[in-house]
């Protein structure tokens, strides 16, 4: 059932997906407010910009004022690796608050893929959290997990490709064959924007994923074909996920607070275990070596 929203907020609107969302949403014609820390010159023209931080709750009565729904794109793992889970959950609870309080009608959240129990990553744990905290409010809630996001910028992918490009002979952990389903971030893009306008995704959790499923070997293998690179990995058994991470936050460009508990977290298989939303929002899914080479590109 399509609808017409009214306001939209974007909170991490400067980031991997924020400014990518923020500019399709004024394209598509639709009411964007986007919610920043600091001046940022990365808002679309047609966009209001308005100041807010989740971790300073008197800023966000205004920012909320008004807004049907909200996207929250926030995690605090920039912020240092030292208690980013509870930074992330007393954002939640502010945000919480705060939409409550401006009655938001939804609230639409992008987090990561990953099974429950005792063995996720602290990284993915935090993201199911969130999800949980988000779900307390008196709005409806859309819950749509991803794993790796395919697109330059992206940390997952950027750590992938400076592994690829600064690596040529690779000594890993066995999380190299650990499977994951990559997936473009402009079909990322693709599903958070088709949401607002049809509310049978209200309220659900949607699992999304890229046409394939790959191990981290065949991503690196593949992307280094991609680039005409040869690449050498030799798992081993005694190197694990966090004894790696160490050296992965010193090779690639994403910051180590972000690096290593993504790193950590490769020894959890990311699958999508349902594809309903495929049937809500029929999009043409990209290849990997599309996705790859458009990222490359600077998309």
């Amino acid at each position: 059932m399509e609808t017409s929203p009214g306001s939209i907020l974007i909170t991490g609107a400067t980031g991997f997906i924020g400014r990518r969302l923020a500019q399709r949403l004024v394209n598509d014609g639709f009411s964007v407010r986007c919610m920043v820390r600091q001046t940022a010159s990365a808002i679309p023209d047609g966009a209001e910009i308005v100041r807010g931080d989740l971790l300073e709750p008197a800023t966000l009565d205004k920012a909320l004022a008004g807004i049907d729904i909200a996207y929250y794109f926030v995690h605090s793992m920039s912020g240092g690796r030292a208690g980013f889970e509870r930074r992330d959950r007393e954002a939640a609870q502010n945000f919480v608050a705060a939409a409550n309080r401006a009655n938001v009608r939804r609230v639409i959240y992008l987090g990561g893929l990953g099974e429950t129990g005792d063995e996720l990553s602290e990284h993915l744990k935090s993201r199911l959290e969130v999800a949980d905290i988000l779900k307390t409010g008196t709005f409806a809630t859309t819950f749509l997990r991803a794993a790796v996001i395919l697109g330059a910028g992206g940390a997952s992918f950027e750590m992938v490709r400076a592994l690829v490009e600064h690596l040529p002979i690779m000594i890993t952990p066995r999380w190299v064959s650990t499977r994951c389903q990559p997936i473009a971030v402009d079909d990322v893009i693709g599903y958070l924007a088709a949401c607002p306008a049809d509310e049978r995704s209200s309220g659900r959790t949607f699992d999304i994923g890229g046409p394939e499923v790959l191990t981290y070997r065949e991503m690196m293998e593949r992307l280094a074909r991609i680039e005409g690179r040869k690449l050498y990995i030799i798992p081993v058994p005694v190197l694990t996920p966090k004894l790696s991470s160490y050296w992965v936050g010193f090779i690639t460009p994403v910051s180590p607070s972000v690096s290593m508990p993504l790193i950590e977290g490769l020894k959890n298989e990311v699958i999508c275990r349902e594809n309903s939303i495929r049937d809500l929002f029929p999009l043409r899914l990209t290849p990997f070596d599309e996705a790859v080479q458009k990222a490359l590109m600077g998309s």
